[in-house]
């Protein structure tokens, strides 16, 4: 589909020079616009593997927002709710693509950490999913395809310079995959499983609790597949068939746990109505509000009667009360969170059950499962050990 060969601008910082990436028999993929860098590359090819397998799993159109070689969001393409298309800044009147909703999810997963991103989209992409990502600010796109009219649209943007690249999705990667670290090469066999096909027909549940409905299957589904191309350790959130809280790259999975939380946590109270109805002057761009927003709602945990004064609102505003908080969290229920790799102590289990998770896929095989175990059903939460390690580095 390409050549041999490119040469980039620079490696991960702009001293390291030179840089290319290259593949015997012709790279996958087709630059269509700009010009991606090093880690660009990184996030592209590795979101594609993300995408591809939750398409292939689900059976939707999905996508992913990378971030340094992470998912900061995943989903597929479900329908929006109106208070989602509000808070991912979609207008109420504009028709979307299933593919476009699946972009609007990622992407509104977590805004702060979407800031600059690389998506990556399973299908063709269509106008209704350019005009969601045109204004945005992103690094690029990777997809299998791209009508003549998305193509417009996205390579308008940074001036002209926008990456956009087409992948070929009929390319398969080797069996055996190798790195070259400190001058020393590593090998492996490819991590081919799907973790997907018999968790939840072969695998009961270890808990008391054994139902999983569909849609907790599905959000099961979605979390470890994006936690197969997060850098571990990692724990995933999702609900309605999104990821809405990662953490990723911790060394303690209490701390990954933790993050996930935390994140699911805000992107339940962007979308109060005091968080909603925030009045912002009309020239304030979307990264100053994703950022007021993100303050705002962090603001809730300080106590009562605080008030959020800045000057991209049209005036000060009542933040979100401590109770205001906890009655509105209080309100979900049904959350997923899958792990990478099993949860060492029953503190996870404590602080996902914390933010409504009543669903858990973990590898299982710890020494203390049976804490696990027993804080699950003190919680009234089912738990499926899938016996796969999804460890990603």
């Amino acid at each position: 589909m390409a050549g041999d060969t490119r040469n980039l601008k620079y490696g991960c910082n702009p001293h390291q020079v030179p840089a290319r990436v290259s593949r015997e028999g012709g790279l996958p993929f087709r630059v269509l616009n700009g010009n991606p860098g090093y880690i660009n590359l990184l996030d592209a090819l590795n979101g594609w593997q993300l995408v591809r397998e939750l398409k292939q799993v689900l059976n939707l159109p999905a996508a992913a927002s990378f971030k340094h070689v992470s998912p900061s969001g995943a989903a597929v393409g479900l329908p929006l709710s109106e208070e989602l298309r509000e808070i991912y800044f979609i207008s109420p009147k504009r028709t979307l693509s299933s593919l476009a909703c699946a972009y609007a999810r990622a992407r509104g997963a977590d805004r702060m950490a979407s800031y600059g991103d690389w998506i990556a989209l399973s299908d063709t992409v269509d106008v209704e999913t350019a005009r969601i990502i045109q204004p945005e600010v992103s690094d690029g796109v990777i997809a299998p395809g791209f009508s003549a009219d998305a193509h417009t649209i996205l390579s308008k943007k940074k001036r002209g310079a926008y990456p956009i690249i087409e992948i070929d999705a009929h390319y398969s990667a080797p069996d055996q995959e190798s790195r070259e670290v400190f001058g020393v090469t590593f090998e492996q066999a490819r991590n081919h499983v799907l973790p997907c096909f018999s968790l939840f027909t072969e695998s009961e549940p270890v808990t008391a609790v054994k139902a999983i409905p569909k849609a907790a299957q599905r959000d099961l589904l979605v979390a470890a597949i994006a936690l197969k191309y997060t850098q571990s350790n990692s724990v995933a959130l999702s609900l309605d068939g999104q990821t809405i809280g990662i953490g990723a790259g911790q060394q303690s999975r209490i701390h990954c746990t933790r993050l996930a939380c935390d994140k699911a946590d805000r992107w339940l109270l962007r979308q109060h109505p005091k968080a909603r109805a925030l009045a912002f002057h009309r020239k304030v761009g979307r990264p100053v509000r994703d950022t007021l927003v993100e303050k705002y709602v962090g603001l809730a945990a300080c106590g009562e009667n605080q008030v959020c004064r800045d000057p991209a609102l049209l005036e000060p505003t009542e933040v979100i009360t401590r109770s205001e908080k906890e009655r509105w969290l209080a309100d979900f229920r049904g959350m997923s969170i899958a792990s990478d790799a099993y949860f060492p102590f029953r503190d996870n289990i404590d602080r996902a059950a914390a933010s409504g998770v009543r669903y858990v896929l973990q590898p299982g095989e710890s020494l203390r499962d049976e804490d696990v175990i027993n804080a699950c059903n003190e919680h009234g939460i089912a738990m499926v050990f899938s016996g796969l390690r999804l460890f990603h580095h």
